[in-house]
């Protein structure tokens, strides 16, 4: 890739049209009116300071329109990335004693981030998306959105309770219920309510800001002193700051980090994927994970947090009508305006709001079809969704991603180690040879049997393939012909096994034959010499010439 590449913001400095200006301009202040208030509750659902929301939207917005190949992808705090945060900054701030640690945990954290995404942006590593497959990252969400939902509700009622878990959640949430301050739940509730009803009856109406503006009037109007509010912001820019911590909590951030890249570039990749589509455009994943890697460390150094792409934000920005990535930069030239000129216009944003934007969030990441799909789909996926989900809800949020990642990696294993395999034959009327658990009646060949096994044959799997050809061999065939166009590989494990598998076989006057071999993988049979028991005759380009040699061999021996 040539330097200028990297940034794709200059590239589309150079290309941009005027004409785009209107669109982008009032596409950004529309994403403004959603970035505020998310930004600073996603902010508290980390465990941080609201203030630290805007900080980090200003500087992610502005880093990944210059290194950012997408015209339209949004960046900012995330509802999933906050409590993987959370995890890790409140159990040091609270065992230190400095709530104002939180800010520069969070700080490494975003640094960590933004390296490790660069380094794998460099090292072409797109391909570790891969390693959430869809059935575990469904499960992973489901577990966070309830996650997040029951650990915002005491804040919805006004109250806080103390406890590490959802089940601690949901316990303190039930016996602190007696604590309810009734204001701050008409408020939040209040506010909830409108967001969803707007979202499902008038989407283009922006539902969190009516909510909040109205929680804001109804707690200034009111005088709703019981109702915890937001307070004074600071003043001005965010501040360059060079976060410090000590090499003990570097090393838990950094095993953190690791969690959150992955997530991040899962999410990122799948977003992009979705909206670039839309557009008739490709993605650039090592490009995206640039440009993510960018936004983390500009606001890493800038006293902000972690962030990855918002599917809920670019769809605002797309329906808005943005066309570049204008729109992020006038979104976060608003906030710092705000921050700037009026400091204190959402002093009286009541807490209980900022937890049902949370909620509301959690809602939307919640994905109860996609479950019952998988269910009627393929039961198997669906346990490993399951697991996913009960690995997040019992074990916690950053465990429960490593839970997810196992389960992914033993799926792929368990594929190749029970991969499918069958029997041939060849059904009347139909051209071919076929699985015999579609075609039962299909015809079969005396003294032959066709065997298809439908993985690499490598060391997991080379005794599953070595008992089936013992069962097959039990019957008395002399050839078993394999029907080889599925087997991708051949590793030393297994090439030991056919050795010895031939050599069985050879005694008992069973031939053990080859059809549809890949070129590769034959180079690599003869490399491992095993032409040395098979006969370098048996290896055949179709399993019709195989058939007819058979057939030729009993012909001769008539």
């Amino acid at each position: 890739m040539r330097g200028s590449e990297w940034v794709p913001g200059v590239q589309a400095a150079a290309s941009y049209e005027a004409r785009w200006l209107p669109k982008d301009v009032m596409a950004g202040l529309v994403l403004t009116t959603l970035l505020v208030p998310q930004g600073m509750a996603y902010a508290e659902l980390a465990g941080l300071p609201a203030i630290t929301g805007l900080y980090t939207s200003i500087l992610c917005l502005v880093a990944y329109a210059i290194f950012g190949p997408s015209k339209v992808l949004v960046l900012g705090p995330d509802s999933a990335l906050g409590p993987m945060i959370a995890a890790v900054v409140v159990p040091i701030v609270l065992a230190d004693g400095d709530p104002g640690k939180a800010v520069a945990l969070a700080s490494v954290l975003a640094l960590l981030v933004g390296l490790f995404m660069t380094v794998a942006a460099v090292a072409k590593l797109g391909f570790v998306a891969d390693l959430l497959s869809h059935p575990t990252q469904l499960g992973y969400i489901n577990g966070l959105a309830v996650t997040i939902f029951i650990g915002q509700l005491p804040k919805l009622f006004g109250f806080s309770v103390e406890g590490e878990g959802l089940f601690a959640d949901v316990k303190g949430f039930v016996t602190g219920l007696g604590d309810t301050v009734p204001a701050a739940l008409a408020i939040g509730g209040g506010g909830l309510a409108v967001i969803l009803v707007l979202q499902r009856f008038l989407p283009k109406v922006p539902g969190i800001l009516v909510a909040v503006v109205g929680a804001i009037g109804a707690v200034t109007l009111l005088s709703l002193d019981d109702v915890d509010v937001v307070g004074p912001l600071p003043q001005g820019f965010p501040p360059f700051t060079i976060p410090i911590v000590t090499l003990g909590e570097l090393g838990m951030l950094a095993a953190a980090a690791v969690g959150i890249t992955l997530v991040s570039v899962t999410d990122t990749i799948s977003t992009a994927s979705t909206f670039a589509a839309r557009a008739g455009q490709e993605v650039r994943g090592n490009q995206e994970m640039a440009g993510i890697g960018a936004a983390n460390l500009a606001a890493g150094l800038f006293q902000g947090f972690p962030v990855s792409t918002s599917g809920s934000r670019t769809a605002v920005a797309a329906a808005s009508g943005a066309k570049t990535q204008v729109t992020g930069l006038v979104g976060a030239v608003a906030i710092t305006l705000m921050l700037v000129l009026v400091p204190g216009l959402l002093k009286d944003m009541p807490q209980p709001m900022l937890a049902a934007v949370v909620i509301a969030a959690s809602i939307g990441l919640l994905d109860i079809p996609g479950m019952v799909r998988l269910w009627k789909q393929r039961r198997i996926e669906f346990a490993l969704a399951t697991a996913a989900f009960f690995g997040v809800a019992v074990l916690g949020v950053l465990p429960g991603i490593a839970v997810a990642v196992a389960l992914s990696v033993l799926n792929v294993f368990r594929r190749a180690w029970w991969p499918y395999r069958t029997v041939l034959a060849k059904p009347a009327g139909v051209d071919g040879y076929h699985d015999v658990a579609q075609y039962p009646d299909g015809a079969h060949i005396g003294g032959l049997v066709i065997f298809r096994f439908d993985a690499p044959l490598i060391f997991a799997n080379a005794r599953t393939f070595r008992e089936e050809i013992r069962r097959l061999a039990q019957a008395g065939p002399k050839w078993i012909v394999i029907a080889a166009e599925p087997i991708t590989d051949v590793d030393t494990t297994a090439a030991d096994m056919l050795e010895e598998l031939d050599e069985e076989l050879n005694a008992k006057g069973i031939s053990l034959v080859f059809a549809e071999l890949k070129h590769p993988v034959k180079e690599k049979i003869d490399r491992y010499e095993l032409t040395r028991t098979i006969d370098p005759a048996h290896f055949y380009p179709s399993l019709d010439d195989a058939v007819a040699a058979y057939g030729q061999r009993e012909r001769d021996s008539a």
